[in-house]
């Protein structure tokens, strides 16, 4: 079901791109859209793992460097049937982690220094699995091909908005309504961008404790991350924010919060607990 609603959302939003090239430029610009679309989804797919780890500053990690993250990492990549992903340290003493890679066969688990030295070995367990499911599910690959399309979409929107001011006005109102659809459609696009990356945290997040088989680990990383990044912000880009486990640039409350690439914390907490529950009634049996 949730593969089924990130796939209609990304229709959605596809579908955003080609009518704002219809209403900019008719046909000829709704195929100009389309191509758009098609060109930086192929891009994505490609690179977007080389852009990711660039902009990061990401360094890879030998494994006479890091053994006990090494051996950690690939017995639950086993576990979860998976390869054994690169591993890459970010020298940012913010406490996060993130993954990357167009398929589990190119995954990159990437973690800051800062998470390292603030966790112990049940919570860094946890997190680990968290950026493996990630991985398995593809969610890396999914919120690039989204972030780019939204992109895109905002592109539009500001020669939407160009034109609806300086273009001057017609008689049936095209410049007034250009102009409220230059400021409706990127805000859209934020929404199901969030929307998809929120939904996908939550799915990595049960099926990491379900792979080390409690939820303990993996809660008492996130609250100790959520208040370390609010102490210590991250140096993530923002357009990569949602990749990371918690958001490097957490604090924000009210409306703004509505914008954030992440669930509300107490959400993803209270949801952790009530599987507890159920592992450890599954345990029981």
């Amino acid at each position: 079901m949730n593969n089924l609603k990130v796939g209609l959302m990304l229709v959605v939003l596809t579908t955003l791109l080609v009518w704002a090239g219809y209403a900019l430029g008719g046909a000829a610009g709704a195929g100009v859209a389309f191509v758009l679309a098609l060109a930086m989804n192929f891009g994505t797919y490609w690179f977007s793992d080389k852009l990711v780890i660039k902009m990061t500053g990401a360094q890879p990690v030998a494994e006479s460097q890091a053994p006990e993250l090494y051996a950690m990492v690939r017995s639950l990549s086993s576990r979860a049937g998976l390869p054994m992903p690169a591993l890459y340290i970010v020298p940012d003493p913010s406490p996060n982690a993130f993954a990357t890679g167009r398929s589990p066969e190119r995954g990159v688990v990437a973690v800051n220094e800062g998470l390292l030295n603030l966790l112990d070995r049940q919570e860094l367990e946890g997190v680990i699995a968290h950026e493996l499911a990630h991985i398995k599910h593809r969610d890396t690959l999914t919120m690039a091909i989204v972030a780019s399309i939204a992109g895109g979409i905002s592109m539009i929107a500001g020669i939407f908005r160009f034109a609806a001011i300086f273009g001057g006005n017609d008689e049936e109102g095209g410049g007034l309504g250009a102009l409220v659809f230059a400021l409706v459609a990127p805000i859209a696009a934020m929404l199901i961008q969030f929307s998809i990356s929120r939904a996908r945290e939550y799915e990595a997040d049960r099926m990491a404790a379900e792979l080390v088989g409690t939820g303990r680990g993996l809660k008492s990383a996130l609250l100790k991350l959520h208040r370390g990044v609010a102490v210590q912000p991250g140096h993530m880009p923002p357009q990569a924010a949602h990749l990371c486990i918690v958001n490097p640039f957490s604090g924000v409350q009210g409306l703004v919060a509505l914008f954030s690439t992440h669930p509300p914390m107490e959400q993803r907490v209270a949801k952790l607990d009530a599987l507890e529950g159920r592992l450890i009634g599954a345990v029981a049996r």
